[in-house]
C-alpha cells in the first residue's frame, strides 16, 4: 500500500512537472494554483505512504526508495515554506522536476540498499540522513534560484517583454530566497556531516577522506561554505553567486553518485 500511496503521489507531482515546462514558455495563474494544489495533495499521499513505510518496521533508513522518497517529501516542504513566505511558485520551476524525478525512482521496485548491515547507532544514522537531506533540499532551492536570477536578470536587460518577467518575482526577491536558503541549510548540512562521521567512527573507527563519498560529501561542504561566506561577508549575489551554486549542486550530484562506488558508504542489490 506504502508504494500505492507513492504513486498517487508521483501522479501528483506530474502536473508539476507540466507545470515547470510550460511556466518557460508562458504564465498563468490558474495553471500555477492547479500545479501548487496539485502538489499540496501530493505531499499527503506521499506523507501517508512514509509513515506506512515506518510504523510497519520495514522502514530502511538507507534504501534507495525509502532515501529518495524521503529526500523528495523533504524538498517538498522546503518549497511550500518558500512559498507561505514570498507567495511565488517560480522556484518550482527547478524543484518540482527533480522531486518528480527522485519519486519516480522511489516508485520503483527492486531498489538497493546502503550495506550498513554493520552500523551499531542507527540513530546516528537516521539523525545524519535527515540533516544531510535538508541541507540538499535547501541547496536544490538555492540552485533553483540562482538559475532564476540569471534569466530574470538576462531577460529584464534585454528590454524584451515576455509573459516569464511577470510569472518571476522582482530580482531581489529571488535573490533573498537563495540566500536565505543557503543560511537554513548549512547548520544543517555542517551536522549532517558531523553526525555522519560519528557513525563512521564507531563502525569503522576511521573516518577514510580519501573514500569517494567522503571526499566528495567534504568538497560539497566547502563549496556551500564558500557560498554562505561570500553572500555573507562580499555581498556575492547574481552570476558568481549562480556559479557557485551550480558546482555546489554538481558536488552534491556527484557525491550521491558515489554512494554506488564507495567502499564504506555504498548501495548494493
Amino acid at each position: 500500500m506504502s508504494l500505492l500511496w507513492l504513486r498517487f503521489a508521483l501522479g501528483c507531482y506530474f502536473i508539476g512537472l507540466i507545470y515547470a515546462f510550460v511556466a518557460l514558455s508562458r504564465t498563468s495563474d490558474l495553471f500555477s494554483r492547479i500545479a501548487l494544489h496539485a502538489a499540496s495533495l501530493g505531499m499527503v499521499f506521499h506523507f501517508v505512504s512514509l509513515v506506512e513505510v515506518f510504523v510497519s518496521g520495514q522502514f530502511v533508513w538507507a534504501s534507495v526508495h525509502n532515501g529518495e522518497s524521503l529526500l523528495a517529501f523533504i524538498s517538498m516542504c522546503f518549497f511550500m515554506i518558500i512559498y507561505a513566505i514570498y507567495q511565488t511558485t517560480s522556484p518550482g520551476v527547478v524543484v518540482f522536476p527533480v522531486v518528480f524525478f527522485l519519486t519516480f525512482v522511489a516508485a520503483a521496485d527492486q531498489q538497493p540498499v546502503l550495506l550498513t548491515a554493520f552500523v551499531q547507532r542507527r540513530g546516528w544514522l537516521g539523525a545524519h540522513i535527515v540533516l544531510i537531506f535538508i541541507g540538499y533540499a535547501a541547496l536544490l532551492v538555492s540552485f533553483g534560484s540562482s538559475l532564476l536570477y540569471l534569466l530574470q536578470e538576462r531577460r529584464l536587460k534585454s528590454k524584451k517583454p515576455t509573459s516569464l518577467i511577470s510569472f518571476l518575482p522582482a530580482l531581489e526577491v529571488i535573490d533573498q530566497i537563495g540566500y536565505r536558503s543557503l543560511l537554513l541549510g548549512f547548520p544543517f548540512m555542517t551536522l549532517g556531516l558531523l553526525t555522519g562521521s560519528v557513525v563512521a567512527l564507531t563502525t569503522y573507527g576511521r573516518v577514510d577522506f580519501l573514500d569517494p563519498k567522503i571526499l566528495l560529501s567534504v568538497l560539497m561542504w566547502a563549496v556551500y561554505m564558500i557560498m554562505v561566506f561570500t553572500r555573507w561577508n562580499s555581498g556575492w549575489r547574481g552570476r558568481r553567486a549562480a556559479i557557485l551554486a551550480s558546482f555546489a549542486f554538481v558536488a552534491a550530484l556527484a557525491a550521491w553518485a558515489a554512494n554506488y562506488f564507495s567502499t564504506i558508504h555504498r548501495f548494493a542489490s
